[in-house]
Formats: structure tokens, C-alpha cells, sequence
């Protein structure tokens, strides 16, 4: 574990991205309250919003019929995540000529592991500057970023926190705790309300406390050793974060007041599921666990009733094994409705599948018992060719001409592919 006494890390931190993208591409609603919505309809949430939008008390998971009280003139953009991909892979590009990219934590998120030569407060301001000036004239001036630059990557990521939008904050190792103790404990990341009540309830109400107590208690408070772990970085330590394995792969779709019948939501599942799959051969993994859920509407609009099931196989990774699952699953779903709430045609509101136990092929044992018999075996043999199959056509010709079922259409124009926390979809996955 080093101590660190220089500037080795800048984050930066994209303001307001899906918004800002929209005003980029649409210079009409530049400088007006702007929301980017999953589906139009009143009763979803904000994605994101617009500084202007803010301005009105609007955040990401506001309620649209909500948001629309607060701001009258509010503007509600339909999601394309296709475009948020491709401007943050132009975004890259960008930031690669000032300085090289360390991790990608987000579609809006990233950071740099200065050069050596570059970890003074003169380099490393000047290589920001420079960042943010590339990004204004060659991807677009609606597209601003908040740079925080430290000793590590908490400490820079709390950095562009501090001013927004467009800010540049450097925190110095020789300054600390400095400005961090004008934060309130909900100002860090990874201090969430849950987390902030554990904390108080060990005596740290504040960031002075917080910055006061010793490794040890950090450790007891958190009740694990990422406790001590956050002490050491808050105090400018530097050492990697762990990397996590992939545990699950999955989809899930709010669905187009279009796309609510019963017919129309198992092909969309199903779509989901095809795609999901497709995700997880890319990374040559099987799985074990199949899991389906659904949310259908009451007798009023805002009830809703959920359904979750899941089913566990002999790990693979083609499509056809999952679909029968599904459609197990599909029928043990509407017989749960039927039977709970009578409802023989439920308005379905949103379907969801995941792949889960992941594995690689050499991790699969088989049963020692379940030996397959040649039919079975040679039903496998020509799932896998033709799945091989579909995977060379799509990378041939860059899309999807050869689907599993009816693809149904969306006002999106693609289906199941949005982006995540922590993961930014390849483009190939918004073929249609």
C-alpha cells in the first residue's frame, strides 16, 4: 500500500450525458429543461435530465406526470442508447490524444493514470483543460465534463463532484482533508442513506469524524474490511480496487403501451432471452440458472403485480435450450396470475430474464448418472451449429438477418439493449 504525495489520477466525470447528447444532436433544445424518458407515457421515470431541467427540482427517477407539474415546459426525449454509446466511443477517442485511459466505470464515467512526468498540479490541470477543450470542438459544445484530479481514484471521482457542471477540481494530497470536510457524509460515493445510518449510529455524523477515526474503526463501522479499505483511500492512499467476476447476464424491457398483450410481451422475452444469450457466447460462458420475471397492471394503472421464476439446467450457452425454459416459465407465470388475481389477459408492463451460475466450459461437471443418450447428444450437437451459424451471419453482415421468432418493434428501433451502471453495450448489440 503506497502513500501517495502527488497527482497520479484524473476522473472524469460527463455532465448530465444522455441530456446533454440530445441537445448536441438537437440544437433546438439546447439551454430548455430536457428529460430523456425509457417510453412515453406519463407514468415512467426521468433517466436523466438536463441541467435546466434541474433547475426545477428534476432528477433522474422523477416521475414524469410529476416532473411536468414542476416544470410545465418541460421537453421529454424517447432514449436512443445506440447514440449514447457511439458518443461515448468518440469521447474515448477524444481523451486518448491528452492522456491515456486507465478504466472505464461507466458510460459517463472514466479515468487516467497520469504519466509519471504529468503528476504535477501544472501538468495535470493542463492536460485537463486540454481534454475539455477537444471534447467542446470535436464532439460538440453541448457535451461538458467535470474533471477531478488526486492521489487515486476515490479522491478524484469525489473531485468532480464538487463543481458541476463543467468543473475542474484538484485535491492535492498536502491540502487533505482540506475542502473534503465542508462534504456532508452522503457527498462521498458509496455512502448511501443505509450506509450513513450505520455510520451515525457508530458516532460518525460527520466528515470531520469520519476523517478522525482510524483504520480499525472504519473497518467495525463498515463491518467489513472494505471499511478499512475506504479509510486508506480517503487518506490518499493508493492500491487497485477489486475486480468483481460477472455474475449475471441479462435483459429487461419497460414495455411500449403497443407491446402490453400477452403475445406481444412473450416475443419480446423472448427477444430479450435471444439477445442475452448472444451476450454471453460472445464471452464464452455458460449458464446454469435461467431466471424470468414480469410486472403486470391492477385494476388501476399504478398497482402493479410482480412474478419472478427461474429454472436450473445442465450450463449452456445456445439459445434454443433457454427458450424452452422460457416458455416453461412463461406458462407457469400466467397460471400465477390467473390464479392470485384473475386475470386471464394481463396488461403486462414489463418483462425481465437473466442468466446466472456463469461459468467457462471447463468448469461444467457433468452427473455422473446422466449419461445422454445418442439422440440427445446429437439434438445438442445441432443446436450448437446452429447457433454457430446465426453468430458468423451476424458478424458478417452486421445485423441480425436471420432472427429466432418475429422480432417485435419498438419505438426505440431496437430491443432489450440499454445501458447499465457499469456496462457500456458493444454496437453490434443495437443491430436490428
Amino acid at each position: 500500500m503506497e502513500k501517495i504525495h502527488d497527482l497520479k489520477w484524473l476522473f472524469l466525470d460527463l455532465n448530465s450525458y444522455f441530456a446533454s447528447v440530445e441537445q448536441q444532436e438537437n440544437p433546438a433544445l439546447r439551454g430548455k429543461p430536457v428529460v430523456v424518458i425509457p417510453t412515453d407515457t406519463p407514468h415512467t421515470c426521468a433517466i436523466a435530465a438536463s441541467y435546466e431541467a434541474k433547475a426545477y427540482g428534476i432528477k433522474t427517477g422523477t416521475i414524469i406526470r410529476d416532473a411536468r407539474r414542476m416544470c410545465p415546459g418541460l421537453i421529454c426525449v424517447q432514449a436512443r442508447h445506440n447514440k449514447y454509446v457511439d458518443y461515448h466511443n468518440r469521447i474515448i477517442e477524444e481523451v486518448v490524444k491528452h492522456t491515456p485511459i486507465n478504466k472505464i466505470w461507466s458510460i459517463d464515467e472514466f479515468d487516467s493514470r497520469l504519466p509519471p512526468s504529468k503528476r504535477n498540479e501544472k501538468s495535470a490541470r493542463d492536460i485537463a483543460m486540454r481534454i475539455k477543450h477537444g471534447i467542446w470542438n470535436n464532439i460538440g459544445p453541448a457535451i461538458s465534463c467535470s474533471i477531478g484530479i488526486g492521489p487515486n481514484t476515490l479522491l478524484g471521482k469525489i473531485a468532480t463532484d464538487m463543481q458541476k457542471p463543467d468543473g475542474l477540481v484538484i485535491l492535492n494530497p498536502v491540502d487533505l482533508p482540506g475542502r473534503l470536510l465542508d462534504l456532508q457524509l452522503t457527498d462521498i460515493p458509496g455512502i448511501g442513506i443505509n450506509m450513513q445510518r450505520r455510520l451515525n449510529r457508530a458516532g460518525i455524523t460527520t466528515m470531520t469524524h469520519l476523517w478522525n477515526i482510524s483504520p480499525k474503526q472504519a473497518r467495525k463501522a463498515w463491518g467489513s474490511v472494505q471499511g478499512e479499505r475506504f479509510w486508506y483511500w480517503l487518506h490518499g492512499y493508493d492500491f487497485p480496487h477489486q475486480e468483481t467476476s460477472r455474475s449475471v447476464i441479462g435483459h429487461s424491457r419497460v414495455l411500449d403501451p403497443s407491446l402490453r398483450t400477452p403475445e406481444k410481451a412473450r416475443l419480446m422475452a423472448r427477444r430479450l432471452l435471444t439477445k442475452a444469450v448472444q451476450r454471453m457466447r460472445k464471452q464464452n460462458l455458460y449458464a446454469g440458472t435461467l431466471g424470468f420475471s414480469a410486472t403486470v397492471r391492477g385494476a388501476t394503472y399504478d398497482q402493479n403485480f410482480k412474478w419472478y421464476g427461474d429454472i436450473r439446467l445442465t450450463p449452456a450457452n445456445d439459445p434454443f435450450t433457454f427458450l424452452a425454459q422460457l416458455e416453461t416459465l412463461w406458462g407457469d407465470m400466467r397460471a400465477y396470475f390467473e390464479s392470485h388475481y384473475n386475470l386471464r389477459s394481463p396488461v403486462f408492463k414489463k418483462v425481465s430474464v437473466s442468466l446466472t451460475r456463469l461459468c467457462q466450459r471447463e468448469q461444467i461437471t457433468g452427473d455422473l448418472f446422466d449419461t445422454p443418450n445418442p439422440e440427445t447428444r446429437e439434438k445438442s450437437e445441432k443446436q450448437q451449429a446452429l447457433a454457430k451459424a446465426l453468430d458468423h451471419l451476424q458478424a458478417k453482415y452486421q445485423k441480425e438477418t436471420v432472427t429466432l421468432g418475429v422480432p417485435p418493434k419498438t419505438l426505440a428501433g431496437h430491443v432489450g439493449t440499454k445501458i447499465a451502471f457499469s456496462r457500456v453495450p458493444d454496437k453490434e448489440e443495437f443491430w436490428e
